[in-house]
């Protein structure tokens, strides 16, 4: 047994279509138009995309004197490398016991890491961190109503944007959760974990936001910051990000250990949940409604156009996969794969199109700002 492919790794690849076994250590390369399907180098050109994009426009702010922006998009991937590979190889870590195998990536255009870590993977930490964020910032909440509350917004945006793409993942093979473990994939909404939902798709990003801004983000008149001293201060936010994690996990582990209570943790996690969606509604309304006093940031290139053309993509891959979906039974597709919750997902693209009609309304003809 290869000590990257244990028994539960080798199943959940298995079921994606190829063995673990048979891998690069470092690097390999496939040809797009053989992937597992067709969604699959899609996906990929508007993650990837997005994040050249993502650092075109924050390399043009720092030049204007802001650098929270490329202290995000470098934030996001310090805490990327600080924390998937412990979730591939848990054993290398020394946490096979505590957390087990998780989940295992499907094979895409470029892999690293033993073909456990796409280049998209990569790419994704900064697109969204900067999708997230830029959208937060533009609409004026980050200026008006400070760091926390600005991040308590990016928390939520991130749920919206991201859990569309999560939710369809695992139907369309982009990866497989293992199922049999229970200390970590349960409870679950569907296919996906919930504490995959709230930890990594709005706690995570949340925080590094925050961390970013306090860190990195200067006063009127103040020099912006360079060198030595925004480099530490944008690994500092990174490598603090994961910690946060498992603080706001405390709740619901108080009811796991060696034989879980699933029900009692799926109502602490849905409770969480819950809240990070009233509170960024909350935030959303009442920036519509301070708009005479509170005016919006002049719009961005990159805000106006990447986050629409990201949702429109997921709307499309949603598309391709609906008719699997409404034909599974039990969860379980034809194919074998376990789809998401569709009513979740509606309600995510309602968020974000709520979002995104924040963003585009209530503001004067103004010019395009940098980015």
């Amino acid at each position: 047994m290869s000590t990257t492919c244990e028994e539960a790794a080798e199943q959940v690849t298995r079921d994606l279509g190829f063995d673990c076994h048979d891998v690069s250590p470092v690097m390999s390369v496939h040809n797009p138009f053989d992937l597992a399907n067709g969604t699959m180098p899609v996906l990929e050109l508007v993650i990837i995309a997005g994040a050249v994009w993502a650092l075109v426009h924050a390399v043009r702010r720092l030049r204007a004197g802001d650098p929270v922006n490329i202290a995000i998009w470098c934030a996001s991937l310090i805490y990327l490398f600080v924390t998937e590979p412990p979730l591939y190889f848990p054993e290398w870590f020394g946490l096979d016991e505590q957390y087990g195998f998780i989940f295992a990536h499907n094979i895409f255009t470029v892999q690293f890491m033993f073909d456990r870590l796409p280049l998209y993977i990569i790419a994704i930490y900064p697109a969204l961190s900067q999708l997230v964020y830029e959208v937060v910032r533009v609409m004026g909440v980050f200026k008006h109503r400070g760091a926390l509350v600005g991040s308590i917004l990016v928390a939520f945006v991130c749920q919206v944007f991201y859990e569309i793409f999560d939710q369809l993942g695992p139907q369309l093979k982009w990866w497989g959760w293992n199922d049999a473990n229970v200390q970590v994939n349960h409870p679950a909404l569907a296919s996906v974990p919930m504490t995959s939902m709230l930890l990594f798709a709005s706690v995570s990003f949340g925080v590094m936001t925050y961390l970013a801004i306090k860190l990195v983000g200067t006063k009127d008149g103040e020099e912006p910051r360079r060198g030595w001293s925004l480099t530490w201060r944008i690994a500092v936010a990174g490598v603090l990000t994961p910690p946060s994690m498992a603080l706001f996990g405390i709740p619901s582990g108080i009811f796991g250990g060696e034989t879980p209570d699933i029900t009692a943790q799926a109502w602490v996690l849905g409770v969480e949940l819950g809240l990070v969606w009233l509170a960024g509604a909350w935030i959303l309304v009442s920036t519509v409604r301070r708009r005479g006093a509170e005016p919006p940031e002049p719009m961005t290139a990159f805000a106006r156009i990447y986050p629409a053309v990201y949702l429109a993509a997921m709307a499309a891959l949603w598309l391709a996969a609906l008719p699997a979906f409404l034909d599974a039974e039990n969860g379980i597709t034809s194919d074998g794969t376990p789809v998401g919750s569709g009513l979740y997902t509606i309600a995510c693209f309602v968020g974000a199109a709520a979002v995104l009609g924040v963003l585009h309304t209530g503001r004067r003809r103004s010019p395009v700002a940098v980015g």
